[in-house]
């Protein structure tokens, strides 16, 4: 438990980035992520939509509660009594540790962006967290802590994102968009600020760590200006493909429908 929890560092030899082990154990996770969203996402479709917000409400205790006890035993396992600063939700993946909740919380247009954040980028995010982390899978074993709580805490991400579309809870209305586009650079120029602060790369904005923003850092070798303005330029991009692209598949089915 010792060596799982990484107390006094790990001793077992990293298996390392795209390793037979570590695609085996994130494509468990995707398996598993996917089969309950269908299951789940199914079996609530038809269901009164208290019901349906039920199952996201959970996922948003979880995934919190997870990222709670990540940071705790973190900060445990340091020396630093100021660790938890390095793990501010503050990258891509992490600002569903905020949107899932609001997603199952609130209510009225902030529900329903959130609703919208959620499931553009949490399947996008648990890909990403899981087969892109480079900056992970070359520094800790596949089953180490670390990955561990990390896997789930995607997985949970991607999971939200794929029952909201199963089950009906989509939103993606127009008046969503700016409130969907403003979460993102909010929590874009927070990153920066942490960033510049405390010398950390919180959503990769100051290089790619080994993740696949490597490309387009090592395109503009490295330019403090241009490549977080090309890593926020891609997030608005993909928000507005996704719409684009639902939008165009709801259009054709109402003309199949009439």
């Amino acid at each position: 438990m010792k060596e799982f929890f990484g107390f006094g560092g790990y001793s077992r030899p990293v298996e390392g980035y795209f390793s037979w082990q570590h695609i085996t154990f994130v494509s468990s996770l995707m398996v598993i992520m996917i089969s309950l969203a269908i299951w789940l996402g199914l079996t609530y479709r038809k269901k009164e939509y208290k019901q349906k917000n039920k199952v996201l409400m959970v996922c948003a205790i979880l995934i919190d509660a997870f990222e709670i006890f990540k940071i705790v035993l973190m900060c445990v396992r340091s020396s630093d009594p100021m660790s938890w600063l390095y793990d501010l939700p503050l990258f891509l993946c992490s600002i569903q540790l905020i949107t899932i909740p609001l997603a199952a919380f609130s209510k009225g247009s902030v529900k329903e962006a959130s609703l919208d954040f959620v499931m553009i980028f949490g399947i996008l995010g648990a890909v990403l967290g899981t087969y892109a982390a480079g900056n992970n899978y070359s520094s800790y074993p596949v089953l180490s802590f670390d990955n561990v709580i990390s896997g789930i805490t995607h997985s949970i991400s991607g999971f939200s994102s794929l029952y909201i579309a199963i089950s009906g809870m989509t939103s993606m209305k127009k008046k969503s968009i700016p409130i969907t586009f403003s979460i993102l650079l909010s929590f874009c120029i927070a990153a920066l600020i942490a960033n510049i602060a405390l010398d950390y790369n919180y959503m990769f904005l100051m290089r790619g760590d080994g993740t696949p923003y490597d490309i387009f850092y090592n395109l503009v070798n490295g330019n403090k200006i241009v490549y977080p303005v090309i890593v926020i330029s891609l997030f608005l991009v993909y928000i507005t493909a996704f719409y684009y692209i639902y939008f165009l598949i709801q259009k054709k089915r109402k003309k199949q429908i009439a």
